[in-house]
């Protein structure tokens, strides 16, 4: 047992070392400077222009990877981020339970079963508006995108089949109140990506946003497509 004077020398020397301060990480200045702008500026800064299909198939976006190798695809990714409890973990990575909030229509779920990973932004409709162009390395990035909080995001299997392929011109979520969240998701993931819009997306986006006050769009560009043609 270590006597009295001991551990007073001992504190004693503890106190006079240097107190070290972690300091903030340094910023890659490689990486892009996030933008911020009120949701009626960002909507104008979508590029306008007419959509086209031709071509498009779903599998020219390969979804659901595992991009980092942790043993977790895109989909469980999503379901662990936005579990609001502690999610059940089974196997290598099958998430088997846990509470999750569709913001699309307000519902709570607790079985994963019941809910679909959507892309903010359809496939479809990213590759009307530019993604036709893209790499495919680039296009499963997009269908991937893990790295932009609401680019991909769990709502009831309901309200995203209900949406399928459509933009705001077509179809908006049925919760009123999720409005004008859903204009600036489905904005910033547009800028994000730099995807056009056509006009009737932009007047049905201009028209959400005039009742959405101050309401704000954050994203950050996305990586360039270093393996285009």
């Amino acid at each position: 047992m270590r006597s009295t004077s001991s551990l007073r020398g001992l504190i004693a020397a503890l106190l006079a070392l240097p107190v070290l301060v972690a300091g903030p990480a340094h910023a890659d200045p490689a990486a892009p400077a996030p933008h911020r702008m009120r949701l009626a500026d960002a909507i104008e800064a979508m590029p306008v222009a007419a959509e086209a299909r031709k071509g498009y198939v779903r599998t020219a976006f390969k979804h659901w990877v595992d991009a980092d190798h942790d043993r977790c695809t895109t989909r469980a990714e999503v379901l662990i981020s936005e579990s609001r409890t502690e999610p059940v973990i089974e196997g290598t990575c099958k998430v088997v339970a846990g509470r999750w909030f569709s913001y699309y229509d307000g519902q709570t779920l607790t079985d994963p079963k019941g809910l679909d990973i959507d892309h903010m932004v359809p496939l479809a409709e990213a590759w009307d508006s530019g993604a036709s162009t893209w790499s495919p390395a680039h296009r499963q990035d997009y269908a991937n995108d893990l790295d932009a909080e609401r680019s991909l995001v769990a709502v009831t299997a309901k309200s995203n089949r209900s949406k399928a392929d459509q933009d705001p011109a077509q179809w908006l979520p049925p919760l009123a109140d999720a409005r004008c969240t859903y204009a600036a998701d489905w904005t910033a993931t547009k800028l994000r990506w730099a995807l056009t819009a056509n006009k009737a997306e932009v007047s049905a986006l201009k028209e959400v946003a005039e009742g959405c006050g101050q309401q704000h769009v954050t994203y950050t560009p996305a990586p360039k497509d270093t393996a285009a043609a």
